[in-house]
């Protein structure tokens, strides 16, 4: 699985009018490609008027990124009106993800709830 990580500085005060254009563009667009498993936005106000909106999303291979970033996984897709919010250039970086299988984290959390009874 791969964690494909997008972040955009903007104005604070316009955040919400941002979250919901890129909820309607690029997370919407991660949603509806085959092979994306979750899409979320992320943000934080960063101070003096400035916060951060990252688009974070999870991919089952590269290939289903590249169904929807195209042949380049590394080049940015922006749309439209992103260039009317965005304070400084954005930054995209890919991670592989490791999580343990269901059985092993399974018996993490009866080792956690063992350990909480006593």
């Amino acid at each position: 699985m791969i964690a494909r990580v997008w972040t955009g500085v903007v104005a604070f005060d316009r955040l919400d009018a941002y979250i919901a254009y890129v909820d309607a563009t690029g997370v919407g667009a991660y949603r509806q490609i085959a092979g994306n498993r979750a899409a979320h936005i992320l943000t934080r106000d960063l101070g003096g008027n400035r916060g951060e909106l990252v688009a974070f999303s999870l991919w089952d291979d590269v290939e289903a990124i590249r169904r929807f970033a195209g042949d380049d996984i590394t080049a940015m897709v922006l749309y439209a009106e992103d260039h009317d919010y965005l304070l400084e250039p954005p930054t995209l970086t890919h991670y592989e993800v490791h999580s343990p299988p269901t059985d092993q984290r399974e018996a993490v959390d009866d080792h956690r709830s063992h350990h909480h009874r006593t």
